[in-house]
Protein backbone atom coordinates (compact mmCIF):
# COMPACT_ATOMS: atom_id res chain seq x y z
CA UNK A 1 0.00 0.00 0.00
CA UNK A 2 3.18 2.41 0.33
CA UNK A 3 3.75 2.44 -3.08
CA UNK A 4 0.61 3.54 -4.13
CA UNK A 5 0.26 6.04 -1.51
CA UNK A 6 3.29 7.35 -2.48
CA UNK A 7 1.82 7.15 -6.10
CA UNK A 8 -1.25 9.02 -5.58
CA UNK A 9 0.89 11.72 -3.44
CA UNK A 10 1.95 12.72 -6.66
CA UNK A 11 -0.78 14.25 -7.67
CA UNK A 12 -0.92 16.36 -5.04
CA UNK A 13 1.69 18.36 -6.85
CA UNK A 14 0.56 21.98 -8.63
CA UNK A 15 0.82 20.27 -11.86
CA UNK A 16 -3.14 18.93 -11.21
CA UNK A 17 -6.13 20.99 -11.12
CA UNK A 18 -7.45 21.53 -7.61
CA UNK A 19 -10.60 19.33 -8.12
CA UNK A 20 -8.34 16.60 -8.40
CA UNK A 21 -5.90 17.05 -5.58
CA UNK A 22 -9.09 17.72 -3.23
CA UNK A 23 -10.63 14.38 -4.74
CA UNK A 24 -7.42 12.11 -3.98
CA UNK A 25 -6.82 14.05 -0.56
CA UNK A 26 -10.07 12.95 0.18
CA UNK A 27 -9.84 9.56 -0.66
CA UNK A 28 -6.19 9.40 1.34
CA UNK A 29 -8.15 10.44 4.39
CA UNK A 30 -11.17 8.89 4.12
CA UNK A 31 -11.13 5.24 1.68
CA UNK A 32 -7.99 4.02 1.32
CA UNK A 33 -9.19 0.98 -0.48
CA UNK A 34 -10.72 3.05 -3.40
CA UNK A 35 -7.41 4.85 -3.26
CA UNK A 36 -5.86 1.35 -3.91
CA UNK A 37 -7.94 1.15 -6.84
CA UNK A 38 -7.38 3.87 -8.70
CA UNK A 39 -3.86 3.93 -8.15
CA UNK A 40 -2.65 -0.11 -8.26
CA UNK A 41 -1.69 -0.17 -11.99
CA UNK A 42 -1.76 2.02 -14.86
CA UNK A 43 -4.59 1.55 -17.41
CA UNK A 44 -3.52 -0.64 -20.19
CA UNK A 45 -4.12 -0.69 -23.91
CA UNK A 46 -6.25 -4.33 -24.63
CA UNK A 47 -7.84 -5.32 -27.87
CA UNK A 48 -9.76 -2.41 -28.15
CA UNK A 49 -7.62 0.31 -26.54
CA UNK A 50 -7.70 1.66 -23.69
CA UNK A 51 -10.80 1.66 -21.47
CA UNK A 52 -11.64 2.00 -18.03
CA UNK A 53 -13.84 3.94 -15.18
CA UNK A 54 -14.01 7.79 -15.30
CA UNK A 55 -12.39 9.69 -12.15
CA UNK A 56 -8.82 10.51 -11.14
CA UNK A 57 -6.21 8.34 -10.67
CA UNK A 58 -3.74 5.94 -12.64
CA UNK A 59 -6.06 3.59 -12.82
CA UNK A 60 -9.19 5.51 -14.59
CA UNK A 61 -9.72 7.69 -17.17
CA UNK A 62 -9.46 11.33 -17.40
CA UNK A 63 -7.94 14.58 -18.77
CA UNK A 64 -4.37 13.45 -17.17
CA UNK A 65 -4.38 9.84 -18.00
CA UNK A 66 -5.84 10.56 -21.91
CA UNK A 67 -3.52 13.79 -21.77
CA UNK A 68 -0.72 10.78 -21.45
CA UNK A 69 -1.35 8.92 -24.07
CA UNK A 70 -1.86 11.22 -26.18
CA UNK A 71 1.42 13.36 -25.72
CA UNK A 72 3.24 9.84 -25.77
CA UNK A 73 1.16 9.18 -29.75
CA UNK A 74 2.26 12.36 -30.52
CA UNK A 75 6.13 11.95 -29.59
CA UNK A 76 5.36 9.07 -31.62
CA UNK A 77 4.12 10.65 -34.87
CA UNK A 78 6.50 12.99 -34.69
CA UNK A 79 9.45 9.69 -34.91
CA UNK A 80 7.63 8.26 -37.65
CA UNK A 81 7.08 11.35 -39.99
CA UNK A 82 9.88 13.29 -39.43
CA UNK A 83 9.66 16.74 -40.20
CA UNK A 84 5.86 16.07 -43.21
CA UNK A 85 3.05 17.70 -41.37
CA UNK A 86 0.81 14.91 -39.13
CA UNK A 87 -2.40 14.83 -38.89
CA UNK A 88 -4.88 12.96 -37.10
CA UNK A 89 -9.19 13.37 -36.71
CA UNK A 90 -10.47 12.77 -33.34
CA UNK A 91 -14.74 11.76 -32.86
CA UNK A 92 -16.30 11.17 -29.64
CA UNK A 93 -19.63 9.54 -28.77
CA UNK A 94 -22.56 9.66 -26.35
CA UNK A 95 -20.81 8.81 -23.07
CA UNK A 96 -20.05 11.66 -20.08
CA UNK A 97 -17.43 13.51 -20.85
CA UNK A 98 -16.64 12.67 -23.94
CA UNK A 99 -17.03 16.11 -25.75
CA UNK A 100 -14.79 17.71 -23.28
CA UNK A 101 -12.20 14.84 -22.73
CA UNK A 102 -12.18 15.12 -27.24
CA UNK A 103 -10.94 18.55 -26.58
CA UNK A 104 -8.54 17.95 -24.34
CA UNK A 105 -6.77 15.77 -26.66
CA UNK A 106 -7.20 18.16 -29.45
CA UNK A 107 -5.41 20.47 -27.26
CA UNK A 108 -2.21 18.22 -26.77
CA UNK A 109 -1.91 17.14 -30.65
CA UNK A 110 -2.31 20.68 -31.00
CA UNK A 111 0.09 21.82 -28.54
CA UNK A 112 2.79 18.75 -30.27
CA UNK A 113 2.37 20.66 -33.72
CA UNK A 114 0.03 18.55 -35.09
CA UNK A 115 -2.80 19.35 -37.40
CA UNK A 116 -6.36 18.06 -35.51
CA UNK A 117 -9.74 17.25 -37.34
CA UNK A 118 -12.08 17.37 -34.62
CA UNK A 119 -15.68 16.06 -35.06
CA UNK A 120 -17.95 19.07 -33.84
CA UNK A 121 -20.50 17.01 -32.59
CA UNK A 122 -20.76 13.14 -31.67
CA UNK A 123 -20.10 10.48 -34.46
CA UNK A 124 -20.07 6.76 -34.83
CA UNK A 125 -16.64 4.88 -34.62
CA UNK A 126 -17.60 3.33 -38.02
CA UNK A 127 -17.44 7.08 -39.40
CA UNK A 128 -13.96 7.68 -37.58
CA UNK A 129 -12.33 4.62 -39.09
CA UNK A 130 -13.68 5.77 -42.68
CA UNK A 131 -12.47 9.92 -42.14
CA UNK A 132 -8.89 8.93 -41.48
CA UNK A 133 -8.38 7.92 -45.31
CA UNK A 134 -11.00 10.34 -46.44
CA UNK A 135 -9.02 13.17 -44.95
CA UNK A 136 -5.78 11.59 -45.47
CA UNK A 137 -4.58 11.21 -41.92
CA UNK A 138 -1.97 9.73 -39.97
CA UNK A 139 -3.86 8.65 -36.86
CA UNK A 140 -7.44 8.60 -35.29
CA UNK A 141 -8.66 8.62 -32.00
CA UNK A 142 -12.21 7.71 -30.83
CA UNK A 143 -13.45 8.73 -27.53
CA UNK A 144 -15.69 5.87 -26.92
CA UNK A 145 -16.31 2.65 -24.73
CA UNK A 146 -18.37 1.09 -26.81
CA UNK A 147 -21.06 -1.00 -24.41
CA UNK A 148 -19.48 -0.46 -21.13
CA UNK A 149 -21.86 0.48 -18.52
CA UNK A 150 -21.88 4.34 -18.17
CA UNK A 151 -19.08 4.84 -15.62
CA UNK A 152 -16.86 3.92 -18.45
CA UNK A 153 -15.02 5.59 -21.51
CA UNK A 154 -11.65 4.72 -23.39
CA UNK A 155 -9.74 5.94 -26.25
CA UNK A 156 -9.42 4.02 -29.28
CA UNK A 157 -6.63 4.78 -31.96
CA UNK A 158 -6.08 4.05 -35.20
CA UNK A 159 -3.20 4.57 -38.05
CA UNK A 160 -3.46 5.97 -41.80
CA UNK A 161 -5.16 3.23 -43.02
CA UNK A 162 -8.21 3.50 -40.82
CA UNK A 163 -7.40 0.19 -39.07
CA UNK A 164 -6.85 0.15 -34.89
CA UNK A 165 -3.26 -0.20 -33.86
CA UNK A 166 -1.78 -3.40 -34.06
CA UNK A 167 1.77 -4.91 -33.25
CA UNK A 168 4.53 -3.82 -33.58
CA UNK A 169 3.02 -0.21 -33.40
CA UNK A 170 0.55 -0.67 -30.40
CA UNK A 171 3.57 -1.86 -28.28
CA UNK A 172 6.02 1.27 -29.35
CA UNK A 173 3.38 3.60 -28.71
CA UNK A 174 2.93 2.47 -25.07
CA UNK A 175 6.90 2.35 -24.83
CA UNK A 176 6.48 6.17 -25.64
CA UNK A 177 3.75 6.95 -22.97
CA UNK A 178 5.69 4.70 -20.46
CA UNK A 179 8.44 6.68 -20.42
CA UNK A 180 7.03 10.07 -19.71
CA UNK A 181 5.74 11.78 -16.38
CA UNK A 182 2.34 13.21 -16.77
CA UNK A 183 4.51 16.68 -15.97
CA UNK A 184 5.71 15.85 -20.07
CA UNK A 185 1.99 16.48 -21.35
CA UNK A 186 1.48 19.53 -22.84
CA UNK A 187 -1.59 20.95 -22.36
CA UNK A 188 -0.99 24.58 -24.11
CA UNK A 189 -3.27 24.03 -26.66
CA UNK A 190 -2.53 25.73 -30.61
CA UNK A 191 -6.60 26.61 -31.47
CA UNK A 192 -4.82 27.26 -34.87
CA UNK A 193 -4.34 23.83 -35.80
CA UNK A 194 -7.89 22.74 -34.73
CA UNK A 195 -10.19 22.45 -37.65
CA UNK A 196 -13.70 21.15 -36.67
CA UNK A 197 -15.50 18.65 -39.48
CA UNK A 198 -19.17 17.69 -39.58
CA UNK A 199 -21.14 17.68 -43.03
CA UNK A 200 -18.27 16.99 -45.84
CA UNK A 201 -17.34 13.74 -44.14
CA UNK A 202 -20.55 12.60 -43.08
CA UNK A 203 -22.08 13.11 -46.59
CA UNK A 204 -18.83 11.06 -47.75
CA UNK A 205 -19.64 8.55 -45.24
CA UNK A 206 -23.25 8.45 -46.38
CA UNK A 207 -22.53 7.82 -49.96
CA UNK A 208 -19.81 5.14 -48.95
CA UNK A 209 -21.97 3.30 -46.67
CA UNK A 210 -25.01 3.15 -49.44
CA UNK A 211 -22.55 2.14 -52.45
CA UNK A 212 -21.33 -0.98 -50.18
CA UNK A 213 -24.32 -2.17 -48.35
CA UNK A 214 -27.28 -1.20 -50.95
CA UNK A 215 -27.54 -4.22 -53.33
CA UNK A 216 -31.09 -2.91 -54.70
CA UNK A 217 -33.26 -5.38 -52.86
CA UNK A 218 -36.70 -5.63 -54.22
CA UNK A 219 -39.52 -5.06 -51.37
CA UNK A 220 -38.15 -2.04 -49.96
CA UNK A 221 -41.24 -0.19 -50.21
CA UNK A 222 -43.28 -2.90 -47.75
CA UNK A 223 -40.51 -3.95 -45.34
CA UNK A 224 -40.95 -2.22 -42.16
CA UNK A 225 -38.22 -1.45 -39.96
CA UNK A 226 -38.02 -0.62 -36.12
CA UNK A 227 -34.48 1.09 -35.23
CA UNK A 228 -33.28 2.41 -31.84
CA UNK A 229 -30.06 3.79 -31.39
CA UNK A 230 -29.93 3.05 -27.48
CA UNK A 231 -28.87 6.87 -26.88
CA UNK A 232 -26.25 6.76 -28.76
CA UNK A 233 -23.94 7.91 -31.66
CA UNK A 234 -26.03 5.60 -34.67
CA UNK A 235 -28.64 8.18 -34.49
CA UNK A 236 -26.49 10.09 -36.39
CA UNK A 237 -25.86 7.83 -39.43
CA UNK A 238 -27.90 5.14 -39.61
CA UNK A 239 -31.72 6.37 -40.45
CA UNK A 240 -30.10 8.43 -42.90
CA UNK A 241 -28.66 5.71 -44.75
CA UNK A 242 -31.37 3.62 -44.76
CA UNK A 243 -33.59 6.64 -46.03
CA UNK A 244 -31.29 6.92 -49.13
CA UNK A 245 -31.16 3.43 -49.50
CA UNK A 246 -34.66 3.10 -50.18
CA UNK A 247 -36.01 2.37 -46.65
CA UNK A 248 -39.26 4.98 -45.97
CA UNK A 249 -40.73 2.82 -43.07
CA UNK A 250 -38.50 2.93 -40.37
CA UNK A 251 -39.95 3.61 -36.69
CA UNK A 252 -37.47 4.74 -34.54
CA UNK A 253 -37.55 4.43 -31.09
CA UNK A 254 -38.19 8.30 -29.54
CA UNK A 255 -37.38 7.30 -25.87
CA UNK A 256 -33.85 6.34 -27.10
CA UNK A 257 -32.99 8.41 -29.91
CA UNK A 258 -31.55 11.17 -27.96
CA UNK A 259 -27.95 10.42 -27.17
CA UNK A 260 -27.51 9.77 -23.33
CA UNK A 261 -24.58 8.83 -21.65
CA UNK A 262 -26.37 7.67 -18.57
CA UNK A 263 -28.54 5.04 -20.65
CA UNK A 264 -32.01 5.78 -18.89
CA UNK A 265 -33.88 2.85 -20.32
CA UNK A 266 -31.65 0.11 -20.44
CA UNK A 267 -29.53 -1.44 -17.71
CA UNK A 268 -26.75 -2.24 -20.36
CA UNK A 269 -26.64 -0.05 -23.73
CA UNK A 270 -25.19 -3.87 -25.45
CA UNK A 271 -27.27 -4.92 -28.12
CA UNK A 272 -26.02 -8.66 -27.33
CA UNK A 273 -28.38 -8.25 -24.25
CA UNK A 274 -32.06 -9.43 -24.91
CA UNK A 275 -33.45 -6.42 -22.39
CA UNK A 276 -31.11 -4.12 -24.50
CA UNK A 277 -33.75 -4.31 -27.49
CA UNK A 278 -37.25 -5.29 -25.47
CA UNK A 279 -38.80 -1.70 -26.03
CA UNK A 280 -37.81 -1.67 -29.68
CA UNK A 281 -39.31 -5.03 -30.20
CA UNK A 282 -42.40 -4.51 -28.16
CA UNK A 283 -42.89 -1.76 -31.13
CA UNK A 284 -41.93 -4.10 -33.85
CA UNK A 285 -45.30 -6.57 -32.18
CA UNK A 286 -47.51 -3.49 -31.98
CA UNK A 287 -46.67 -2.85 -35.62
CA UNK A 288 -46.09 -5.89 -37.35
CA UNK A 289 -42.80 -4.52 -38.08
CA UNK A 290 -40.31 -7.10 -40.04
CA UNK A 291 -36.98 -6.10 -38.45
CA UNK A 292 -35.81 -4.89 -35.44
CA UNK A 293 -32.28 -3.27 -35.25
CA UNK A 294 -30.38 -1.80 -32.09
CA UNK A 295 -27.07 -0.28 -32.22
CA UNK A 296 -24.25 -0.10 -29.10
CA UNK A 297 -23.04 3.69 -28.02
CA UNK A 298 -20.98 4.17 -30.69
CA UNK A 299 -22.68 1.94 -33.71
CA UNK A 300 -20.08 -0.44 -34.59
CA UNK A 301 -22.14 -3.36 -33.12
CA UNK A 302 -25.51 -4.19 -33.80
CA UNK A 303 -28.46 -6.37 -32.64
CA UNK A 304 -31.11 -7.64 -34.87
CA UNK A 305 -34.67 -9.00 -33.84
CA UNK A 306 -36.52 -10.75 -36.87
CA UNK A 307 -39.85 -13.12 -37.33
CA UNK A 308 -38.94 -16.89 -36.55
CA UNK A 309 -40.84 -19.50 -38.25
CA UNK A 310 -44.24 -19.05 -35.50
CA UNK A 311 -44.09 -15.17 -36.72
CA UNK A 312 -43.06 -13.82 -33.52
CA UNK A 313 -39.90 -11.21 -33.24
CA UNK A 314 -36.75 -13.72 -32.34
CA UNK A 315 -32.70 -11.89 -31.29
CA UNK A 316 -30.42 -13.22 -33.32
CA UNK A 317 -26.76 -13.78 -32.17
CA UNK A 318 -23.79 -12.43 -33.93
CA UNK A 319 -23.17 -15.98 -34.91
CA UNK A 320 -26.09 -16.49 -36.76
CA UNK A 321 -26.39 -12.67 -38.16
CA UNK A 322 -22.47 -12.48 -39.44
CA UNK A 323 -22.95 -16.32 -41.04
CA UNK A 324 -25.99 -14.95 -43.18
CA UNK A 325 -24.61 -11.78 -44.19
CA UNK A 326 -21.32 -13.28 -45.63
CA UNK A 327 -23.72 -15.59 -47.54
CA UNK A 328 -25.80 -13.41 -49.24
CA UNK A 329 -22.30 -10.94 -50.17
CA UNK A 330 -20.96 -14.71 -51.10
CA UNK A 331 -23.69 -14.73 -53.33
CA UNK A 332 -23.19 -11.97 -55.13
CA UNK A 333 -19.89 -12.15 -56.06
CA UNK A 334 -20.27 -15.45 -56.87
CA UNK A 335 -22.92 -14.20 -59.32
CA UNK A 336 -20.09 -11.76 -60.64
CA UNK A 337 -17.80 -14.61 -61.08
CA UNK A 338 -14.94 -15.05 -58.07
CA UNK A 339 -11.63 -14.25 -59.57
CA UNK A 340 -9.95 -16.58 -57.01
CA UNK A 341 -8.30 -13.66 -54.83
CA UNK A 342 -11.24 -13.29 -52.43
CA UNK A 343 -11.65 -13.87 -48.84
CA UNK A 344 -14.12 -13.81 -45.66
CA UNK A 345 -12.66 -13.43 -42.16
CA UNK A 346 -13.68 -14.86 -38.43
CA UNK A 347 -12.04 -14.83 -35.24
CA UNK A 348 -10.95 -17.82 -33.27
CA UNK A 349 -13.67 -18.09 -30.99
CA UNK A 350 -16.75 -17.25 -33.30
CA UNK A 351 -18.57 -20.22 -35.22
CA UNK A 352 -16.76 -22.55 -37.19
CA UNK A 353 -19.61 -22.18 -39.81
CA UNK A 354 -17.59 -19.55 -41.45
CA UNK A 355 -14.89 -21.43 -42.50
CA UNK A 356 -17.47 -24.74 -43.69
CA UNK A 357 -19.64 -21.46 -45.38
CA UNK A 358 -16.47 -19.95 -47.10
CA UNK A 359 -15.13 -23.79 -48.17
CA UNK A 360 -18.43 -24.94 -49.94
CA UNK A 361 -18.16 -21.36 -52.26
CA UNK A 362 -14.44 -22.14 -53.01
CA UNK A 363 -13.02 -18.85 -50.81
CA UNK A 364 -10.62 -18.76 -48.09
CA UNK A 365 -11.55 -17.87 -44.82
CA UNK A 366 -9.24 -16.35 -42.90
CA UNK A 367 -9.19 -16.53 -38.95
CA UNK A 368 -7.86 -14.21 -36.50
CA UNK A 369 -7.64 -13.23 -32.84
CA UNK A 370 -10.57 -11.63 -31.15
CA UNK A 371 -11.17 -8.05 -31.98
CA UNK A 372 -11.62 -6.35 -35.56
CA UNK A 373 -8.27 -4.77 -35.31
CA UNK A 374 -7.04 -8.26 -36.57
CA UNK A 375 -9.58 -8.42 -39.31
CA UNK A 376 -8.19 -5.12 -40.95
CA UNK A 377 -4.97 -5.74 -40.58
CA UNK A 378 -5.80 -8.39 -42.63
CA UNK A 379 -6.10 -6.21 -45.61
CA UNK A 380 -3.78 -4.34 -45.03
CA UNK A 381 -1.87 -7.90 -45.33
CA UNK A 382 -2.94 -9.18 -47.94
CA UNK A 383 -2.72 -6.44 -50.53
CA UNK A 384 -3.56 -8.31 -53.94
CA UNK A 385 -6.46 -10.12 -52.08
CA UNK A 386 -10.11 -9.32 -51.80
CA UNK A 387 -11.96 -8.87 -48.68
CA UNK A 388 -15.73 -9.53 -49.66
CA UNK A 389 -16.75 -9.07 -45.52
CA UNK A 390 -16.52 -10.38 -42.52
CA UNK A 391 -16.88 -10.57 -38.60
CA UNK A 392 -16.83 -11.89 -35.04
CA UNK A 393 -19.34 -13.63 -32.47
CA UNK A 394 -19.93 -10.12 -30.71
CA UNK A 395 -22.25 -8.63 -32.62
CA UNK A 396 -19.21 -6.68 -35.12
CA UNK A 397 -19.37 -6.56 -38.51
CA UNK A 398 -17.75 -5.29 -41.73
CA UNK A 399 -18.57 -4.92 -45.39
CA UNK A 400 -15.89 -4.44 -47.59
CA UNK A 401 -12.85 -2.92 -46.92
CA UNK A 402 -14.14 1.28 -47.17
CA UNK A 403 -14.27 0.66 -43.07
CA UNK A 404 -11.51 -0.73 -40.98
CA UNK A 405 -13.22 -1.83 -38.30
CA UNK A 406 -16.54 -3.23 -37.34
CA UNK A 407 -19.04 -1.17 -38.88
CA UNK A 408 -23.07 -1.32 -37.15
CA UNK A 409 -24.00 1.55 -40.03
CA UNK A 410 -23.36 -0.02 -43.31
CA UNK A 411 -24.21 -3.89 -41.87
CA UNK A 412 -27.82 -2.16 -40.44
CA UNK A 413 -28.39 -1.94 -44.37
CA UNK A 414 -26.86 -4.78 -45.17
CA UNK A 415 -28.90 -7.07 -42.66
CA UNK A 416 -32.11 -5.28 -44.26
CA UNK A 417 -31.31 -5.70 -48.13
CA UNK A 418 -31.32 -9.83 -46.81
CA UNK A 419 -34.18 -9.18 -45.32
CA UNK A 420 -36.05 -7.25 -47.71
CA UNK A 421 -35.26 -9.44 -50.74
CA UNK A 422 -36.00 -12.30 -48.46
CA UNK A 423 -39.48 -11.81 -48.12
CA UNK A 424 -40.05 -10.16 -51.87
CA UNK A 425 -39.06 -13.91 -52.38
CA UNK A 426 -41.57 -15.24 -50.08
CA UNK A 427 -38.48 -16.34 -47.57
CA UNK A 428 -37.27 -14.67 -44.60
CA UNK A 429 -33.84 -14.13 -43.14
CA UNK A 430 -35.04 -16.72 -40.48
CA UNK A 431 -35.57 -19.03 -42.85
CA UNK A 432 -32.76 -18.36 -44.99
CA UNK A 433 -30.70 -18.78 -41.98
CA UNK A 434 -32.22 -22.35 -41.83
CA UNK A 435 -31.38 -23.04 -45.62
CA UNK A 436 -27.88 -22.27 -44.82
CA UNK A 437 -27.81 -24.56 -42.18
CA UNK A 438 -28.88 -27.46 -44.54
CA UNK A 439 -26.38 -26.27 -47.03
CA UNK A 440 -23.60 -26.01 -44.41
CA UNK A 441 -24.74 -27.76 -41.31
CA UNK A 442 -25.80 -26.78 -38.34
CA UNK A 443 -23.56 -24.82 -35.76
CA UNK A 444 -25.23 -23.48 -32.68
CA UNK A 445 -23.33 -21.75 -29.92
CA UNK A 446 -23.58 -20.40 -26.53
CA UNK A 447 -21.60 -17.38 -24.53
CA UNK A 448 -20.94 -17.50 -20.83
CA UNK A 449 -19.66 -14.10 -19.49
CA UNK A 450 -18.52 -13.55 -15.93
CA UNK A 451 -17.86 -10.45 -14.78
CA UNK A 452 -15.14 -10.30 -11.64
CA UNK A 453 -14.62 -6.05 -10.86
CA UNK A 454 -11.15 -4.79 -9.46
CA UNK A 455 -8.15 -6.10 -8.00
CA UNK A 456 -10.18 -9.68 -6.44
CA UNK A 457 -11.58 -10.00 -9.96
CA UNK A 458 -8.00 -9.69 -11.74
CA UNK A 459 -6.96 -12.69 -9.33
CA UNK A 460 -9.89 -14.47 -10.10
CA UNK A 461 -9.75 -14.84 -13.70
CA UNK A 462 -6.40 -15.31 -13.36
CA UNK A 463 -6.60 -18.17 -11.48
CA UNK A 464 -9.62 -19.50 -13.17
CA UNK A 465 -7.80 -19.31 -16.39
CA UNK A 466 -5.15 -21.24 -14.70
CA UNK A 467 -7.43 -23.50 -13.52
CA UNK A 468 -9.33 -24.35 -17.24
CA UNK A 469 -5.26 -24.94 -18.55
CA UNK A 470 -4.03 -27.03 -15.99
CA UNK A 471 -7.04 -29.76 -15.55
CA UNK A 472 -7.61 -30.58 -18.74
CA UNK A 473 -11.03 -31.06 -20.42
CA UNK A 474 -10.61 -34.62 -21.51
CA UNK A 475 -14.17 -35.05 -22.74
CA UNK A 476 -17.43 -33.10 -23.63
CA UNK A 477 -20.74 -34.67 -23.69
CA UNK A 478 -19.34 -38.42 -24.24
CA UNK A 479 -16.79 -36.76 -27.27
CA UNK A 480 -13.39 -37.13 -26.73
CA UNK A 481 -11.51 -33.95 -26.95
CA UNK A 482 -8.76 -34.40 -29.85
CA UNK A 483 -6.99 -30.98 -30.00
CA UNK A 484 -5.84 -28.13 -27.72
CA UNK A 485 -4.61 -25.26 -28.97
CA UNK A 486 -2.76 -22.43 -26.57
CA UNK A 487 -2.74 -19.51 -27.83
CA UNK A 488 0.09 -18.52 -25.13
CA UNK A 489 2.48 -21.12 -26.44
CA UNK A 490 1.25 -21.11 -29.98
CA UNK A 491 1.14 -24.63 -29.71
CA UNK A 492 -1.84 -27.12 -30.86
CA UNK A 493 -1.82 -30.73 -29.71
CA UNK A 494 -3.31 -33.40 -30.68
CA UNK A 495 -3.82 -35.25 -27.35
CA UNK A 496 -4.50 -38.38 -28.61
CA UNK A 497 -1.69 -38.86 -31.17
CA UNK A 498 0.85 -36.60 -29.85
CA UNK A 499 0.92 -34.15 -33.37
CA UNK A 500 1.51 -30.84 -32.25
CA UNK A 501 1.09 -27.88 -34.79
CA UNK A 502 2.50 -23.91 -34.52
CA UNK A 503 -0.66 -21.55 -34.29
CA UNK A 504 0.52 -18.82 -36.63
CA UNK A 505 -1.23 -15.86 -34.73
CA UNK A 506 0.24 -13.63 -32.30
CA UNK A 507 -0.06 -14.29 -29.29
CA UNK A 508 -3.15 -14.40 -26.52
CA UNK A 509 -4.23 -15.72 -23.54
CA UNK A 510 -7.01 -18.34 -24.85
CA UNK A 511 -7.11 -21.49 -24.17
CA UNK A 512 -9.18 -23.87 -26.82
CA UNK A 513 -10.54 -27.49 -26.42
CA UNK A 514 -11.97 -29.35 -29.82
CA UNK A 515 -13.76 -33.29 -29.45
CA UNK A 516 -14.08 -35.55 -32.06
CA UNK A 517 -17.67 -34.52 -33.01
CA UNK A 518 -16.32 -30.85 -33.80
CA UNK A 519 -17.64 -29.12 -30.49
CA UNK A 520 -15.11 -26.55 -29.35
CA UNK A 521 -15.24 -24.85 -25.91
CA UNK A 522 -12.68 -21.85 -25.72
CA UNK A 523 -11.38 -19.55 -22.90
CA UNK A 524 -10.09 -15.81 -22.63
CA UNK A 525 -10.02 -12.66 -20.77
CA UNK A 526 -12.01 -9.76 -21.84
CA UNK A 527 -9.75 -6.97 -23.54
CA UNK A 528 -11.93 -4.32 -22.58
CA UNK A 529 -13.54 -5.14 -19.52
CA UNK A 530 -13.33 -7.21 -15.68
CA UNK A 531 -14.91 -10.30 -17.73
CA UNK A 532 -13.75 -13.89 -18.19
CA UNK A 533 -15.67 -15.54 -21.35
CA UNK A 534 -16.37 -18.81 -22.05
CA UNK A 535 -17.33 -19.47 -25.76
CA UNK A 536 -18.93 -23.00 -26.96
CA UNK A 537 -19.55 -24.10 -30.26
CA UNK A 538 -21.37 -27.66 -31.08
CA UNK A 539 -22.93 -28.69 -34.38
CA UNK A 540 -25.37 -31.57 -36.17
CA UNK A 541 -26.54 -32.05 -39.92
CA UNK A 542 -29.75 -31.06 -40.93
CA UNK A 543 -31.07 -33.16 -43.35
CA UNK A 544 -33.95 -30.56 -44.23
CA UNK A 545 -35.28 -27.57 -43.11
CA UNK A 546 -38.52 -29.39 -41.61
CA UNK A 547 -36.23 -30.89 -38.60
CA UNK A 548 -34.72 -27.54 -37.41
CA UNK A 549 -37.04 -27.43 -33.99
CA UNK A 550 -35.59 -30.81 -33.59
CA UNK A 551 -32.12 -30.54 -34.05
CA UNK A 552 -32.04 -27.07 -32.61
CA UNK A 553 -33.77 -28.30 -29.32
CA UNK A 554 -30.88 -31.35 -29.42
CA UNK A 555 -28.04 -28.77 -29.69
CA UNK A 556 -29.59 -26.48 -26.99
CA UNK A 557 -29.22 -29.42 -24.93
CA UNK A 558 -25.97 -30.04 -25.45
CA UNK A 559 -24.93 -26.49 -25.07
CA UNK A 560 -26.72 -26.44 -21.56
CA UNK A 561 -24.94 -30.12 -20.63
CA UNK A 562 -21.41 -28.66 -21.33
CA UNK A 563 -22.38 -25.91 -19.14
CA UNK A 564 -23.31 -28.24 -16.66
CA UNK A 565 -19.90 -30.34 -16.82
CA UNK A 566 -17.72 -27.12 -16.74
CA UNK A 567 -19.95 -25.69 -13.46
CA UNK A 568 -20.45 -22.38 -15.55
Amino acid sequence: MDSITTTAQTWLSDFFDADTKKEIQHLMENDTEELKERFYKNLEFGTGGMRGVMGVGTNRINRYTLGKNTQGLSNYLKKVYGDKEVKVVIAYDCRHNSDTLSKTVAEVFSANGIKVFLFSELRTTPELSFAVRHLGCDAGIVLTASHNPPEYNGYKVYWSDGCQIVPPQDGEIIAEIEALSFEDIKFDSNPSLIEQIDTEVDEAFFEASVNNGNFNAPGKENFKIVFTSLHGTSITAIPEVLKRAGYNNVTVIAEQAEPDGAFPTVESPNPEEPAALAMAIEKAEEIGADMVVGTDPDSDRLGIAVRNLEGRMELLNGNQTMVLMTKFLLDRFKEKGFKGNEFVASTIVSTPMMAQMAKAYGVECKTSLTGFKWIGKMIKDFPDSQFIGGGEESFGYMVGDFVRDKDAVTSTLLACEIAASSKANGSSFYEELINSYVSFGFYKEKLISLTKKGISGAVEIKQMLKDFKENPVESVQGSKVVWIEDYNTSTAKNVQTGEEKTIDLPKSNVLIYETEDGTRIAARPSGTEPKVKFYMSTNAKLENAADYKTVSSQLDAKLEGIVSELNL
